[in-house]
């Protein structure tokens, strides 16, 4: 799957009822969780949405674009565009922070950490599936973030050479420990937001511009 392509919503031509296609995303994002992507069927999916299995297919084409879009869809209500727009007006440091809460917000949100335990799974880890999770979730959030990094590196507010690289770590940073110890149901007391601001502190001290 090109990443240009994951990062655009899926399915064929124009849908024809808005509502109808939330409906169908949000019973693929329920079923997906709980039960995995093998188990699900499109019928299962049409029946929790309360469509036909061939409106289902008209809005999505198939199942692996109806779980890449629904993916993407978890990301972009956890993580909306505006985000990443451009506002000079918004300090850096105000801007990171905001993007920390968010998608801390997202990971650990009791559902993604289904979710994540799903595709690490050995039945799934060996299948196309985390891949096109990647390509559609994750990739895109760190190319919006790239973007947003770029805007405000030609402004001369960061010092960076990989633009691409530092989202990575940004991201990688911010789930951390407490994203890890809640995949395996160990959760900690550490105050989030702390941790966040800790994040972003030490992000402006790799890459801000002095």
């Amino acid at each position: 799957m090109p990443r240009t392509a994951a990062c655009k919503p899926a399915g064929p031509g124009r849908p024809k009822d808005l509502a109808k296609r939330a409906a169908i995303l949000d019973a693929a994002k329920r079923l997906f969780v709980q039960q995995g992507f093998d188990r699900v069927s499109m019928d299962q999916v049409a029946a929790e949405a309360g469509v036909s299995k061939l409106t289902v297919y008209s809005h999505f084409g198939d199942k692996d674009r109806l779980f890449a879009e629904a993916v993407r869809a978890h990301c972009e209500q956890g993580m909306p565009t505006r985000l990443f727009e451009p506002d000079p007006q918004v300090p850096l440091r105000d801007r990171l922070l905001e993007i920390a809460q968010a998608f801390f917000a997202m990971v650990m949100n009791p559902e993604a950490i289904a979710g994540h335990r799903i595709l690490c799974s050995p039945q799934v880890a060996t299948s196309h599936m985390p891949a096109m999770f990647w390509e559609a979730g994750p990739q895109c959030v760190q190319d919006a973030f790239a973007a947003l990094l770029r805007r405000r590196i030609a402004a001369g507010e960061l010092d960076i050479d990989d633009p691409d690289r530092a989202a990575s770590h940004f991201f990688a940073l911010l789930k951390g420990e407490p994203h890890a110890r809640a995949v395996l149901g160990c959760p900690t007391d550490a105050p989030a937001q702390t941790h966040l601001a800790s994040v972003v502190e030490l992000f402006l001290r790799a890459y801000g511009r002095r």
